[in-house]
């Protein structure tokens, strides 16, 4: 099904160290609240654990509890969503996207720019494509947290309609999260969507938030104060993206990249 619309709401949250369970309890508590009400519930970047580098820990299979978790939730709730985890495919592992539907459809999408000054590129592998989630008429690239330092990955290229980050950006870089964001629609034409976390890690890490989305002109359209936890539904327009690229054929003069 198409729609001209679409209900999204970002979930911005503390996240309790290294402890899926409890996450996974307070998430299903919070989002409760949206059944029947949007269409896309967007999570922060390992939602289950914060940012640890403890893989052989806290990881899962593909199919494990958190997929099921997210497949129930997202059939109870009406809506689909999307965060992060720590999966161990084969011998590797991996920073995770999935992306669940209503329905029952999973896509995933693994983190291609590992955080070398967290030891991220030591423990989990790269991934090596993009994805294009066509959902309720929209077209969706979701990325993860560092990636949105690298506008060549995110070039749009393909049409799409939102590019999205879910994220653990930290508070002292805070300012670059903001810019890029904001540059990221500006620069596709397209809504940008980044979630991030609040609170403390595990690992002293200050977290601040500022969670944002952005129409394809660089306005933010979300509206809660930054450093609180919070859940805003923004609905987003199909009629912009293609009103704003008629009238500002930008894209059209982009410099050609090849990109999988």
């Amino acid at each position: 099904m198409k729609t001209s619309s679409l209900r999204v709401s970002i979930v911005q949250s503390d996240l309790i160290w290294e402890h899926p369970t409890a996450n996974k309890a307070h998430f299903s508590n919070i989002v409760a609240p949206l059944a029947n009400t949007t269409d896309l519930i967007v999570l922060p970047e390992m939602f289950t654990t914060g940012f640890s580098m403890n893989a052989q820990g806290f990881s899962e299979t593909q199919n494990g509890a958190t997929l099921q978790w997210l497949i129930s939730t997202s059939k109870l709730l009406n809506s689909a969503i999307v965060g992060t985890i720590i999966i161990k495919d084969g011998a590797n592992f991996y920073n995770r996207l999935l992306f669940v539907t209503p329905l029952g459809q999973v896509h995933t999408y693994d983190k291609k720019h590992t955080f070398t000054l967290a030891g991220e590129h030591r423990v989990f592998t790269s991934g090596d494509r993009r994805i294009f989630i066509d959902y309720l008429g929209f077209k969706i690239c979701p990325l993860i947290c560092y990636d949105l330092r690298f506008p060549v990955w995110a070039r749009n290229n393909v049409g799409y309609d939102i590019v999205l980050y879910t994220a653990n950006w930290p508070q002292k870089r805070m300012k670059a999260w903001d810019t890029l964001l904001q540059a990221r629609a500006i620069e596709n034409m397209s809504y940008c969507i980044g979630v991030n976390r609040i609170g403390k890690d595990g690992n002293g890490h200050q977290y601040l938030g500022h969670s944002a989305v952005y129409d394809a002109l660089g306005k933010q359209l979300s509206t809660k104060d930054n450093e609180i936890a919070f859940i805003q539904t923004i609905t987003l327009d199909k009629h912009h993206i293609q009103t704003t690229r008629e009238t500002l054929p930008f894209l059209d003069d982009a410099d050609g990249f090849i990109l999988t």
